[in-house]
Order: C-alpha cells, then structure tokens, then sequence
C-alpha cells in the first residue's frame, strides 16, 4: 500500500538516479555503506515513522503537553516514539562511529529523516534539536564535553536544545542580557531568562542539555560578546551519574497553533530555586573561547535551517499525498462537457482546476525535497573533500543556498498545504481530516530558524555579495552548466533551460543595479521579495536537474515529472518577472510609508 507520508519512489529517484548517492560510497568515510545500507536505512525509518509516529500526530495536536507549577506532563506515546527511534540508535544516524554513529551521509540521514517530520513533527522536534546539539559540541566541544554530553545523546538518555531567544530580544541577538559570571573552578554561573526554547523541559529522557547563548561580563558589545555554554538541567558528574539539579527552571509553556506536541518554554536560569553545589545560578561550561559563540552556535543554526525547510517540505508533502487520495476518491460534479443530470458524478482529480492545485502541490513539494537533498549533498562532499579549492566551492554553494532552502519550502510548501486543504473542499478544514493540522503545524516554519525577513535581508545583503560575488557567481555556473546540458537534448528541456538562463541573467542584471544605484536602504526594503524570486529561480533549476534526470525514463513516474516540470516553467517561475521589475525600481513604498499613515 502506497504510503501518504512521503513517496519511497521519489526519494529513490532524487537519491539514486539524479543525485546518486551510491557513489559516495567509495569515499573513505563511507566505504562501509553500500546501496543494501542506504535501503536499509530508508526502509527502517519509514517502518518506525509509519508505526511508531504517525498514530499519535493527532493526539499530539489534541493534547498538548501541560505544567502545573512543577513537572511537565506528555502523552505516553511520545516517550514509546523517542524509545523507539533512539534504540535504532538513528541519533547518529551521520555522526562518526568514534561517538557511536552510523556515519552515513548527510544526504541520506535527510532522506530518511523526512519521514518522521511528515508523520509526526510534534514528537520529532525533540529529536532532531538533540541531533543538532549533539553535532555542534562534536565540532566544537572539548573531549571531555563530548563523553558528558554528546555520547549520552546519542545513546537517547539525554536530549538536547538550543537557547538562543529572549522575551525583550527576540531575533535580535545582540540585545540579549543573559550573563555568564565567571568562577573559580572554571565554571561559569548564569543568569536571565529564555524564551521560545523547544523541548526546554519534559521527563522523556533522563537530563536535557542546553546550548545556551550569554554574556561574559566586560566582554565587547553586540554579538562579538556572545559566548556559547553548555547547561544541563542536571550536573553530570565526571563518571557520567547524575549529580545535583542545575538552577534552571521552567518558568511556563507557550501555547502554539501548530507543532503543539513539542513543549515550547520560558527558561529561567540562575533564579535561585535550585543551589548546585550550594550556590545559586545555572552552572554552565564554556564550549569553546570566550565571544565566539556566535560562530559555534551557526553550525547549529544552519543545520536547523535545512532541517526546518526538510520539516517544512515533508508536511507539504504528506498534505499533497492525502489531497491526492482524497481527490481520487471523491465524486463530485460532472464534466464540463457533460449535459445529461443523471450521468454519474466523476472523481474530483478529473476537473481541470483540481489538477491544477495537485500539479501545485507536487511541483512545489517534489521542488523542495530536491532541493534540501541536493544541500544535504553538498554538506557531504564538504565534509569528505580533500582539495580545499573543492571544499570551499561546496562551503560557498551552501552558504548561498542555506537561507534559501530554509525559507522556500517554508512558504510554498504551506501554500502546498493551503491547496490540500482546498482539495478537500469543506472537510479540509475539519479536524477530523489531517491537512489542517498539516496547515497549522507549517505556518510556524517561515517564523523558525530566522524569519522569511531575516532570510532576505541576509541573501541580498550578505550572501550575494560576500567574497565579491564568490558564491553568486559559483552558482550561476551550475546553473549554466545545467542549462547547457538541457540545450544538448533538446526538446522541452532545452526550452526551459533557456527561460531559466533568460530569468537567472535579468537576476544578475538587477542585483548588481540595485547596489550600483547607491542607495543600501532602498534595495534592501525589498529584500523578502528578492528572496522569493531567487528561490523560485533556484527551484526551477532543481526541476530542470531532475527532468534531464528523468529524460530516458518511460512510464507514469517519469511523465509525472515532466508535467511538473512543465508547470512549474509555465506556471511558477514566469512569477519572477513582475518581482524582478519591481526590484530595478528600487521602489520605495514601504520605505516612504509612515506610521501615522496606517
């Protein structure tokens, strides 16, 4: 029975015979991974999701989790769910085996990992933030660090977070006032409060470890005094017990529209309700120097990033999958060309405009999960490249695709569940059909891991232009390669690939007017507006790779790529022209708008 999670054959597809992922088998890293292994591994995290997640998404929505002052209480099904997937120790599914990891590729730990966001991101958010905080102590934690904090985590005994937000800060990191006091010991004690803090408190696991942003007393201003530490909610003694519970307490639980399974707190740290080792404030241990947590704190950021547009894609996905079923499935209405009354009601897939919002769906979807498959890939190659002229153009492609890759799905695959949900007609927005909930949990992906703005401003600010132009520049000739190799085979892929090199040519065109013109404030004011239109450039240029992919295949699989490519050239990247328009004339309306005036 074919699975309305995610479609195993298209990932099969995007791994296999457009990425081939099987090749990265003959780097050392990867020598003992084989295509049996990748399968293997896919097939496992299907059956776990499917078994193990799916059943409770909705209960997980239904009955969020609840304080009363002093614990937290969750539905037993999430606890069960983090059991099982920790003891097919997929923690580390692409951590080094010297931490007890699986150390398979990036690439296919996404793939695989897709299928639990699609079934249940409620319980799946715990998971994958102690991933995330596991992965940045390996790559910048002490050794003594990593035995304490990252093996447990691994193992599924400790979960981790990330702190970074504050209720008078928010996405303004360099307001935050949470200090670091130094100690005698080495050690530090800290101070101020938390907000937004997924996963911040629970008893699904014996110690949580957090990743906590603060400030050392007479270090610089602004973010180059950030310093990162490690806080766990329970000390942990050097043997790995358990030892005194650290002075961090949960001041209350934020109550969301979507992702509701998850518990989204208010941290205090060093209010003084607990005294470890007999004094008040949060013992923490300073991961790495002092005033660069910051940078320590992006490899986790940007892991986070995929992983919210992976989240992100994965729900538009499961959305698009039920839309599809429930289309087959529902009659309703006639042919247009129908004039006999009695004639038997059709499928809904058969009206025009209900292929239309599914085409959607699958081009934004299948557009998407490319896309996050193709960034995994180049955090293997970085990873595993031995010439440092390759690993810095791996490091620069990802670095302009990151932002993008967080914040396309997120918009377009939440249109993809706003078209699921119109599919469904009136029964999409009952609860009693899960695309609302898909809805609902979506919408908090544009606000996740940086907002749909501060993704914009730094595409067009920063990651354009950094190393005069390197990464803009690197991107343009995979893409031109791309469209040469559309232009050899002819046919409808050499007309996309040059209306994607006209569309990528204005793109440049513009960019590099909007900064000549020498106004900073008028050509970022738009920046969200370049950001969707460098996405949807960089999405038709993911179709483009998966249609010449998908060339010499024959049957409904590979039709069914075609056509959404054909709509996406036709009906989605066309978009880009007015956007693009609007930008050259450095329009200031937002800008020339004043308070007064609303």
């Amino acid at each position: 029975m074919r699975s309305t999670l995610i479609s195993r054959r298209d990932l099969d597809f995007l791994l296999f015979e457009w990425l081939r992922v099987q090749e990265l088998t003959a780097l050392p890293r990867f020598e003992e991974h084989s295509r049996e292994t990748f399968d293997g591994f896919l097939e496992l995290c299907e059956d776990l999701a499917t078994r193990h997640f799916a059943p409770h998404n909705k209960r997980n929505d239904s009955n969020e989790p609840t304080f009363d002052g002093e614990r937290v209480t969750i539905i037993p099904e999430v606890k069960a769910a983090i059991e099982a997937f920790t003891k097919a120790n997929l923690i580390g599914a692409a951590m080094d085996e010297e931490i007890g990891g699986l150390q398979l590729p990036a690439t296919v730990e996404a793939a695989g990992f897709c299928w639990f966001q699609a079934a249940n991101v409620g319980t799946t958010g715990y998971l994958f933030l102690t991933v995330g905080n596991a992965n940045l102590l390996a790559a910048h934690g002490t050794p003594e660090q990593v035995d304490r904090f990252v093996r447990p985590m691994v193992e599924g005994r400790f979960t981790g977070t990330m702190c970074l937000s504050e209720p008078q800060a928010g996405s303004s990191l360099a307001d935050i006032v949470t200090r670091a006091e130094p100690q005698s010991d080495g050690t530090y004690r800290l101070f101020g409060s938390k907000m937004w803090i997924s996963g911040g408190d629970h008893e699904l696991t014996e110690n949580i470890v957090h990743l906590v942003l603060a400030k050392i007393p007479g270090g610089p201003a602004g973010v180059k005094g950030i310093s990162l530490f490690v806080v766990p909610k329970f000390l942990v003694a050097e043997d790995g017990s358990l030892g005194d519970r650290n002075d961090v307490v949960l001041a209350g639980l934020n109550h969301k529209m979507g992702y509701r399974g998850t518990t989204n707190t208010v941290l205090n740290f060093g209010e003084g309700k607990h005294t470890p080792d007999g004094a008040p404030g949060a013992v923490g241990y300073l991961v790495g120097e002092p005033h660069r947590g910051l940078s320590y704190m992006f490899h986790m950021m940007n892991e986070a990033r995929l992983g919210v547009g992976l989240g992100a894609t994965a729900l538009g996905y499961t959305g698009y999958l039920k839309s599809l079923d429930y289309a087959r499935e529902r009659r309703q209405g006639r042919a247009v060309t129908a004039k006999d009354p009695a004639e038997q009601q059709i499928p809904i897939i058969e009206h025009a405009d209900v292929r239309r919002m599914l085409l959607a769906q699958k081009a934004y979807v299948e557009g998407a999960l490319g896309l996050l498959l193709y960034c995994n890939r180049l955090v293997d190659l970085r990873r595993t490249a031995t010439d440092p002229q390759a690993r810095q153009e791996h490091t620069l492609l990802l670095e302009i695709l990151t932002g993008v890759a967080k914040s396309w799905p997120s918009q377009w695959c939440l249109e993809a569940n706003s078209l699921a949900i119109q599919v469904h007609g009136g029964y999409g927005y009952t609860r009693e059909y899960d695309v609302e909930q898909h809805y609902r949990d979506n919408r908090l992906n544009p606000i996740h891991e940086g907002t749909h703005g501060i993704q914009g401003l730094d595409l067009l600010g920063r990651k354009v232009i950094q190393h005069d132009g390197a990464s803009l520049r690197l991107l343009g000739e995979r893409i031109g390669q791309t469209v040469a190799a559309a232009a050899a085979i002819g046919g409808a892929a050499a007309e996309f690939g040059a209306q994607l090199d006209v569309t990528w040519q204005r793109l440049l065109a513009v960019t590099g007017s909007m900064f000549a013109a020498g106004d900073p404030a008028a050509a970022m004011a738009n920046s969200s507006v370049y950001l969707e239109a460098f996405g949807h450039i960089v999405v038709a240029w993911i179709w483009l790779e998966q249609l010449l992919a998908a060339a010499a295949g024959t049957g409904d699989f590979y039709d069914g790529k075609r056509a959404a490519a054909g709509y996406f050239f036709r009906y989605e990247l066309p978009k880009t022209g007015p956007q693009l328009d609007l930008l050259a004339s450095l329009d200031r309306t937002t800008l020339d708008m004043r308070d007064s005036w609303f």
